[in-house]
């Protein structure tokens, strides 16, 4: 089992976004059964509550529905627990990285390093802005997702902790 969590800063937004594009991704793969999503915040802001409705709203007209979702913190044995740890930002990669035990560092990476249209760039935060924000994140999360996939199946050893 590999496992794979998503982090952004509220855990409203971005994170659970990406929770749901991969999830939906893995199924259509057939892949659900072999990888595990999960997705938090770096601040307690949000904690027990559903994804924004505007994230709600773009990626259901997407076909993926995370009505389901509730916010949580980043908590510490998520280090140990998860294979991939992928932020959406520089902001909260720096805050995961400080967190983070030395020997879990490698775990930690953007999101985007997986997107071969977006590499390395930031899925910045919607939160403050209109509709387009949360197309343009979805369009970057969707490209970084298919990477990862790659990733996953390419690699027999990964998620052997």
């Amino acid at each position: 089992m590999t496992r794979v969590l998503m982090v952004c800063m509220g855990n409203i937004c971005r994170s659970p976004m990406a929770e749901g594009m991969l999830r939906k991704a893995l199924q259509d793969a057939g892949l659900e059964r072999q990888v595990e999503v999960d997705s938090a915040g770096t601040h307690a802001y949000h904690i027990g509550s559903p994804p924004d409705p505007r994230a709600q709203q773009a990626i259901r007209r997407r076909g993926i529905d995370i009505s389901d979702l509730r916010g949580r913190h980043v908590a510490d044995e998520d280090f140990e627990r998860f294979d991939y740890i992928l932020v959406m930002d520089g902001d909260n990669y720096e805050r995961v990285v400080a967190r983070a035990p030395v020997h879990h560092h490698g775990k930690v990476r953007r999101l985007l390093s997986f997107s071969r249209r977006f590499p390395n760039l930031d899925v910045v935060d919607p939160y403050y802005g209109g509709p387009q924000g949360f197309e343009e994140n979805l369009d970057m999360i969707e490209d970084a997702v298919q990477g990862l996939i790659r990733e996953i199946t390419s690699d027999p050893t990964r998620g052997r902790n």
